[in-house]
């Protein structure tokens, strides 16, 4: 049986759940809320690790209290990316309005086409956060090396990047 099969099964078996949601819709809205969750709670484990080295630092020093808040914030931007993506799904489907159907292969494309910022957002977030309570070391030290400090989580931030762009373009080529 050949996969266009097994969805044309799968989609007059459950075409209408008990929510009235067809299972495309139901694939895609999984697919929003994936990115948003994943990539929110790496942001929220990088955010706190960093913040931990913040809050150390500035216990020592309260006048570095900005310098640390911005190596505290970039985890944070793994979340806003899936969110983004969330969104994008989210409006494609008319969630806001009179939900569009889709069919069970679009829902699970618009599943799939979030995955690259669901799963790359939860993971460089964590390491990014990483990165950042490194970096806060640096400030700790030689708060003069702000420069370089933000360089080290920077170089983490691309690659969420590039997933966001992968996401986006993959969401975005699906028509509905």
């Amino acid at each position: 049986m050949e996969l266009g099969q097994i969805f044309a099964v799968l989609g007059t078996a459950a075409s209408t759940t008990e929510t009235g949601l067809s299972l495309g819709q139901i694939y895609a809205i999984l697919g929003a809320a994936t990115a948003v969750v994943l990539a929110g709670l790496g942001s929220v484990f990088g955010v706190a690790i960093a913040g931990q080295s913040a809050a150390g630092v500035v216990t020592e020093d309260p006048d570095k209290f900005g310098q640390v808040l911005l190596l505290q914030a970039l985890p944070g931007t793994q979340g806003i990316y899936g969110l983004l993506i969330g969104f994008i799904i989210m409006n494609k489907l008319n969630i806001f309005g009179g939900m569009i159907d889709v069919s069970p292969e679009t829902g699970l494309l618009l599943f799939v086409s979030a995955l690259p910022i669901a799963i790359v957002g939860l993971i460089s977030a964590i390491y990014q956060g990483r990165t950042s309570a490194a970096a806060i070391g640096i400030i700790a030290k030689r708060p003069e090396e702000l420069g370089k400090a933000i360089t080290f989580p920077v170089v983490v931030e691309t690659y969420a990047v590039l997933a966001l762009l992968a996401s986006f373009l993959m969401v975005n080529g699906i028509p509905v």
